[in-house]
Formats: structure tokens, sequence, C-alpha cells
């Protein structure tokens, strides 16, 4: 009985296995008597160099798991956000900010199983993603509290690391690096150092999927992408499913230079940033999946559908994911891909990814209406027509409102 009463409540941490998180296991045990367990989440960024499952158990965490969440990530938040052609501000294509309502669900779902009351992330008060975890948290489950080490603590590096001797915390100092990156499937985000004077060109050093245009091949480099209802589904006639798809296409469009970003953004907490971003798969099937809607889409779903992908893109990067708006989006989205299938094929040079071809059973491009040559099938007739009825209206105000 008295063992029972003793039991500590449970925090579900969102654990990279970086200095932060490491540090943060053993601040939660300090600073709220809580047992952490410690929760890895592979959404498709660079794998450790050492378990970091069993050195969170070393640092003491009551248990750790481990959870490869790609096919979920690319199924349920990267090809949604991509039939939207989703682009933050006309320019940033979500990668960080679709994975963490990703990352919240999945720590969620492990709060339930563990009977946790609450969830921690490594998060800083600056940054958007406070805002995502935190909101996505409570939409899901509002009776979990929420712990940001970060927020509370505001300690240095240096005061990471001279706690970690403190305590006796196994961690791993990598050298330091000037730049902030985070990484997944669907893109690489880079800041801080000189890349906060927006004046600045990006150092090299800075990218590290892309080769830079003049180091790309001299050669172009040619793919077709085939789509089934607004899905990517091959590379250049091979079947692949989605993770291994957008690692293909991280590669081919990569070593081209495709899909650098420069980019000063407004961010949620209200002040602005510069990011450097690099998109290759991001920019490129975006590209495609963009000119493929031009072949089957009508024109006014076209115009429409335009306010609708950046709506989206503003609820994805707000935090609002799990919200009502989102998913009404997302229906209307999903309504219009019905016919978006085909192949496009994309011509990648010197960091430029043009499309130069698309087809599709469903276009609504008609040959015979469209050409100046021999079987013009169009009615040259009805134009004249066509132009007195459009023209009125304007016709008409200048005959009685312009008289001047």
């Amino acid at each position: 009985m008295q063992a029972a009463e003793n039991k500590k409540d449970k925090v579900v941490l969102a654990y990279s296995g970086g200095l932060d998180t490491s540090v943060a296991i053993r601040w939660l045990q300090e600073n709220y008597d809580l047992d952490v367990v410690a929760v890895s989440i592979d959404v498709g960024q660079p794998p450790r160099d050492d378990d970091a499952i069993d050195r969170a158990k070393k640092i003491g965490a009551v248990s750790a798991y481990s959870i490869d969440a790609r096919e979920e990530f690319v199924e349920d938040y990267i090809f949604p956000s991509l039939k939207a052609n989703a682009l933050y501000q006309g320019v940033y294509p979500l990668s960080t900010a679709i994975a963490r309502p990703l990352i919240a669900k999945l720590l969620v779902d492990v709060a339930k199983k563990e009977g946790a009351k609450f969830i921690a992330h490594g998060c800083t008060a600056k940054g958007n993603d406070q805002v995502r975890f935190d909101v996505g948290i409570v939409s899901l489950d509002p009776s979990l509290g929420i712990i940001a080490p970060m927020r509370e603590w505001q300690m240095t590096r240096d005061d990471e690391i001279e706690y970690a001797k403190e305590k006796q915390i196994p961690i791993i100092v990598k050298k330091e690096n000037p730049f902030s990156t985070d990484e997944n499937l669907w893109g690489r985000s880079c800041e801080c150092g000189v890349l906060e004077d927006p004046w600045i060109e990006p150092p090299e050093a800075a990218y590290e999927w892309t080769s830079s245009a003049s180091d790309s091949p001299d050669e172009p480099e040619y793919v077709e992408v085939e789509f089934v209802n607004g899905v990517p589904v091959a590379l250049n006639g091979e079947l692949m499913d989605g993770v291994a798809l957008i690692m293909k296409m991280n590669e081919i469009a990569g070593r081209n230079g495709v899909g650098r970003i420069d980019h000063v953004e407004d961010r949620l907490v209200g002040l602005k940033s510069r990011e450097i971003y690099e998109c290759p798969a991001a920019i490129a099937l975006i590209k495609a999946h963009q000119s493929l809607e031009g072949l089957v889409l009508t024109r006014d779903v076209l115009a429409f559908k335009k306010s609708v992908e950046q709506r989206f893109a503003e609820v994805a990067y707000d935090g609002l994911w799990f919200g009502p708006l989102r998913e009404c989006l997302e229906a209307f989205i999903d309504q219009t891909q019905e016919y978006v299938s085909g192949v496009v094929r994309i011509k990648m040079h010197k960091g430029n990814a043009a499309v130069v071809g698309r087809r599709s059973p469903y276009s609504i491009y008609d040959e015979g209406l469209a050409t100046y040559a021999e079987g013009d099938d169009f009615d040259h007739n009805a134009a004249k027509g066509f132009i007195y009825c459009w023209g009125l209206p304007n016709k008409t105000v200048a005959k009685t409102q312009k008289k001047e």
C-alpha cells in the first residue's frame, strides 16, 4: 500500500537524443518530481550515432519508445499538403510545420498508453513550434498538462553542458554548429548565426541537401512523375511507396541544386525571421502537381482552389492542424483531386525545376480547339457574338456614366 501511495505521476518527453532533451530528463525529475517517459519519433531526420533510447534510460527515463512515423507522416501530412500545393506565404513548403502535429499526436498516444498526466517538449519561447505542440496536444487531449523546460529554464548551451557534468548525465557533445537546423522527409530548415542578418548571402555551409548551381551537373536531368488522384506513385515508371519516392526525389533534385529557399517569413509569435530551407522533393513535386492540375481542372476550380491552398498553408503553419477548418479545407481539396492523375515530366538543371511535359487521361486540353493549324475545331464565327455579350456591361457604362 505504501509503494502505491508513493507512485509518481508520469511525463512523456519528446526526446531527440540531443543536449537539450537529454538534460531535460533530469531537470523534469528534479523540478517536477515526475517519472519521465522518453519518446523518439522518426519523421525522416538523419539517424543518430548512438542508441538514443538506451541513453535516455541511462539518464533516468523509466521507459523509452522509438517510433518510426515516416509512413504516417507521408500519407497523412505530406500528401494532403502536396494536394493543397501548400506554401506558406507562397514560399515555404511547411516541412517542419506539418511534422509537429504528428509528433504531438504520437506523444498523446503514448501518454494515454502510459497513463501520463503531462507532456514535455524542448521548444523555446520565441519559435512557432511551441504553439504547434501546445495547441496540438490540447486539441487532442485537453486534460494533459504541458511542460516546456526550455521556456522556463533559459540556460545557455554551456550552462547545459555544465549541468550535465554536475549531474553525471551521459551526453554526446558534438562540435558546436553556428546554425540551428531541423530535418525531416519534406525538408531541412537552417537559421541563426550569420543568417540572422537578412542582407548577408547564405554561406555554402548552411546547405547540406543541395548542390550549388555552379557545382550541379552540366547536363539537365529529366524525371517523370506519375500521379494518381493527386498523389505521386512512381518516378520514371517505377512504382514506389511514398517514403521511398520522396527520398529518391530529394536525392535527384538535390544534386541538381533544386529546392534552395531564402525567406524572411512572419512567425506566428509576431516577429520576422530569416529562414534558409532546402526542400528539393517538395519544390519539384509541388510544381509537377500544379502543372497536372492545370491540365485537368477547370478555370473556376483552379482559381477558387488557390484561395483554399493559401488558407490551408496558414492553418498548418499556425499549429491548427487538428482544428475543424483544416478538416473542411482538406475535404474540398480531396474532391478536386478526383481526376488529378497522369504523368508530368520535369527538367532539372542548375537549380531550376521546370515542367516540360504533362499528360493525363482526364485532360481537358483539346488540341483540336487549341490548334492554329489544319484540323481546327473552334467555331470562329461564335467569337464576335461572345465578345459583344462579354463587353456589353462596359460598353453600357461608357455610354451612360462616362460621357466626358
